[in-house]
């Protein structure tokens, strides 16, 4: 089940809704556990009892840290045990058959007749993003930043809250421990976030699933029959279909967190209005950037240990990046792309990129907009020689009639105007800004009114409705 469906926007949140709200504020969290369990059913009901027993085991070995003062030699040790069993879950069922699949290449290159055989596994829905969160939890409980939880169940209400228990964001057990004990519901922020999530859910429904069939109207035609300038439209699209769709689910579980009395972190701040790929990535995906700068980078030594080391850290840090988004290596040279980058930015040019004058702000916003849609090109093609074919029609240096042909690209281009406006215009912050000064005013309520009954409108049709970081 997806927030973007009838079933949960007509049947699950509203029957779910008027249960939170009339159960004494004690048993809150054990309906928000069991509610979460229920929707986390609906999409992949076989790979519950995975959740049930990271809880536990997490619990348990939480506690247990308790026990121990410091850094001891058995905290430690219970720190490693919990760390094995939630990697070690995650990189059986991401990442086995891509280790299979690479030693089988491995040994037909050495002419050696022997395979190994893939398993036939399926990816547990949201365990990359509850798989940190839980990681997170033991590593602070290990430090001291917080204590054990006492109570299994609001333990569970913690990783399995269904707002953001399938696609984030990835919260930090810190930052909601107090309002898993106390928490106050009121009129005042189930307004606010139900605007919130329809607002996520118009940038999901009317923007990201219908200028991502101008992405699969590319990928229909096929990469050799395109044109270049349909190429650079075909990634424009992606890049688009790509930032509404998660950040529509994002502010959809901001929006559902504030209605149910927790204060979930931003997940975006418009990232495609920055002027560098350093500042880009302080935009997109925040949580996660957080996550791997508290939990990988800064333990590494961060930025304190000169040059060489940092260059070391930031590249281990990409390289995680781009592989926990997915088990292929188009993933993981999308992280080395963003951290050649970056690299690039910090000691050569970001200075000139961020400079105050008009020069540098069309130059850095030229700058981008190639780099959000080459990296993002190779984020969605995963076969490496698609991907060469399609770059090689995003830049072909040597084809002059592939440049100049426009027909494919005017006759899409013209379909999809709107959309194309539409996204533009809506990855700025300047619709936030006005929505924000007048959406408790009447005509607020009446664009958040239109907005909810539209999107409605094409799920009812049946309007493709896909989220893309499910697979991540």
């Amino acid at each position: 089940m997806v927030f973007s469906s009838i079933p949960f926007i007509f049947v699950f949140l509203p029957v779910f809704l008027v249960l939170y709200y009339i159960v004494p504020a004690k048993f809150r969290n054990f309906l928000l556990f069991l509610g979460s369990l229920v929707f986390y059913s609906f999409g992949d009901p076989s790979y519950l009892f995975l959740i049930i027993c990271s809880i536990t085991v997490n619990f348990l070995l939480g506690r247990g840290m308790e026990r121990f003062e410091g850094r001891s030699m058995e905290r430690t040790l219970l720190l490693i045990l919990s760390l094995l069993y939630n990697l070690g879950l995650l990189l059986f069922f991401k990442y086995t058959n891509f280790f299979i699949e690479n030693i089988n290449a491995a040994l037909r290159l050495l002419d050696i007749r022997w395979r190994f055989f893939t398993l036939d596994l399926t990816l547990p829905l949201g365990i990359s993003f509850y798989t940190f969160q839980i990681t997170s939890y033991v590593i602070d409980v290990y430090l001291g930043k917080t204590k054990a939880d006492t109570s299994f169940i609001s333990l569970g209400a913690y990783l399995c809250m269904f707002p953001q228990l399938i696609a984030g964001p990835i919260v930090v057990y810190s930052d909601i421990r107090d309002a898993l004990k106390e928490r106050r519901i009121s009129v005042y922020g189930f307004d606010s976030g139900l605007k919130t999530f329809i607002v996520g859910l118009g940038y999901k429904v009317i923007i990201a699933n219908r200028i991502g069939t101008l992405w699969n109207e590319v990928c229909t035609i096929g990469y050799e029959s395109i044109s270049t300038p349909l190429a650079w439209l075909g990634a424009f699209a992606y890049s688009m279909q790509l930032y509404f769709d998660f950040c529509g689910y994002s502010l959809m579980a901001v929006g559902l967190g504030e209605m149910l009395g927790f204060r979930m972190p931003a997940n975006f701040r418009h990232p495609y209005m920055a002027r560098s790929v350093t500042e880009f990535w302080r935009r997109w995906h925040i949580t996660l950037g957080a996550w791997f700068r508290e939990y990988v980078y800064i333990p590494l030594g961060g930025n304190r240990k000169g040059n060489i080391r940092t260059i070391f850290n930031l590249l281990a840090v990409w390289f995680l990046t781009g592989f926990w988004h997915g088990a292929a290596w188009n993933f993981i040279l999308w992280g080395l792309f963003i951290f050649v980058l970056q690299i690039i930015e910090k000691n050569i040019t970001l200075r000139w990129l961020t400079a105050d004058n008009i020069f540098a702000k069309l130059i850095s916003h030229c700058y981008m907009f190639f780099y959000i849609l080459v990296s993002w090109t190779i984020f969605a093609i995963s076969d490496f020689q698609q991907l060469g074919v399609y770059l090689r029609k995003m830049f072909p240096f040597f084809d002059a009639e592939i440049i100049l042909n426009f027909t494919d690209f005017t006759r899409l281009a013209t379909d999809y105007a709107p959309l194309i406006l539409a996204s533009i215009l809506f990855a700025t912050n300047y619709p936030e800004k006005l929505f924000n000064k007048i959406r408790n005013k009447g005509i607020g309520i009446l664009i958040a009114l239109i907005v909810f009954w539209w999107s409605v409108y094409y799920l009812s049709i049946g309007i493709n409705n896909p989220f893309l970081y499910f697979r991540y």
